[in-house]
């Protein structure tokens, strides 16, 4: 599902005051587990529970879970709904079957993002007939984004309700998902495709499962009402299912090369400046909000890119380092991270389109020093299993 603005340097997190904080249902498991705890988003969220590298080599060798009831969540119906949402994003949902998902983004008219979100086209009402999808949001722009889509939305005919706080939501991601979260589906979770979904029965209860991640691994989403959430997660724990934190979020989607809303893309950056071209679909579709910003952009070029660095050595190039070309300022880093997986260090990075051809050699400043990098292929880990 969508994917969640995580911090992009989970160690450097520091306890806040939480008595304004908003809690998902599943708090005080996480307190069970002695998680460590910190402020995201309006939300007190666990940050890590036996170790980030634990957490992380779990869901690349095994199975790990997250608690992620704090994305905003979306249900919308009418007859003409996909009509109608096709006017606020630059993909074609009309492409879409029941069933399927489109990763997406919403633009303000100057073509950028807003928010990246996932849509899910769901089969249609079998009483009425109405069309129907769940749309999941990145928590920090929930409110945001609702008031967006009432505002340019025609409404007239579209059922639009917020179950953000009714709803929790459990990413189960790695290559041994399947095998465990199947054990307490009924039905048959092989059969669903990546970026697939359906209405399914979880521990007897009513569910919605979607084969998305935030990871880069193979994994499924299960959203389904608190009680039944609770239980869920108390059986894939027992199970030996791995519970993860935010901060392993984060490493594992840095390293598939995943965007962070707020950081690596946000509201002066276009989909085609992030490399999320394939988000766009212009000669398939008409009129959407910022469709003659990237229609001038398609024509002309980009000035900047979102490029992968990766770092000589084990120096590591965070949120807002200067990147350099021979000796000259020319981009920022918006996100990096010293990789489990690969034991390398890597970023990302918005640098001038002529710097961003693979093997360009850049400096990042650190701490006063200029230390080389390199720009890499995206994604910097791929899955065997996707």
């Amino acid at each position: 599902m969508a994917k969640s603005t995580e911090p992009s340097n989970a160690e450097n997190l520091r306890p806040e005051a939480t008595s304004s904080l908003a809690r998902t249902p599943l708090f005080d498991l996480s307190l069970e587990l002695k998680a460590r705890m910190v402020p995201f988003s309006g939300w007190e969220m666990a940050v890590q529970y036996r170790g980030i590298n634990t957490e992380h080599q779990a869901v690349r060798s095994r199975a790990g879970m997250f608690d992620i009831s704090h994305m905003g969540k979306f249900g919308l119906r009418g007859k003409n709904l996909i009509e109608k949402l096709q006017t606020l994003v630059p993909s074609d949902l009309g492409r879409l079957q029941p069933g399927q998902a489109q990763y997406t983004v919403l633009l303000n008219a100057k073509g950028c993002i807003l928010d990246d979100i996932i849509f899910y086209y769901q089969d249609p009402d079998p009483t009425t007939g109405e069309q129907r999808g769940v749309m999941i949001v990145n928590a920090a722009t929930r409110a945001r984004d609702k008031a967006w889509i009432g505002a340019h939305l025609e409404l007239s005919g579209i059922s639009f309700i917020d179950i953000s706080k009714e709803k929790v939501l459990i990413a189960v991601q790695g290559p041994q998902a399947t095998a465990h979260l199947q054990q307490f589906v009924k039905e048959n979770l092989a059969a669903v495709k990546f970026f697939g979904h359906l209405e399914a029965t979880v521990l007897g209860e009513p569910a919605f499962i979607a084969r998305t991640g935030y990871t880069g691994e193979d994994g499924f989403e299960v959203m389904l009402d608190a009680i039944a959430g609770k239980e869920l997660w108390r059986n894939l724990l027992a199970a030996g299912v791995v519970p993860c934190g935010l901060g392993a979020r984060d490493t594992l989607r840095l390293e598939a090369a995943m965007c962070l809303y707020s950081q690596d893309i946000d509201d002066t950056t276009t989909p085609l400046e992030a490399g999320l071209g394939w988000v766009v679909h212009l000669d398939s579709k008409g009129y959407f909000i910022g469709r003659k910003v990237l229609e001038q952009q398609k024509a002309t070029g980009v000035a900047k890119r979102l490029v992968g660095l990766e770092m000589e050595g084990r120096h590591i190039a965070r949120h807002g380092y200067p990147v350099l070309s021979e000796g000259v300022v020319v981009g920022e880093i918006t996100s990096g991270t010293l990789s489990p997986t690969l034991n390398k260090a890597i970023a990302l990075a918005y640098v001038p389109t002529p710097l961003a051809a693979i093997g360009q050699q850049l400096e990042v400043e650190i701490r006063g020093k200029n230390y080389p990098g390199v720009v890499v292929k995206r994604p910097f880990y791929r899955s065997p299993k996707r």
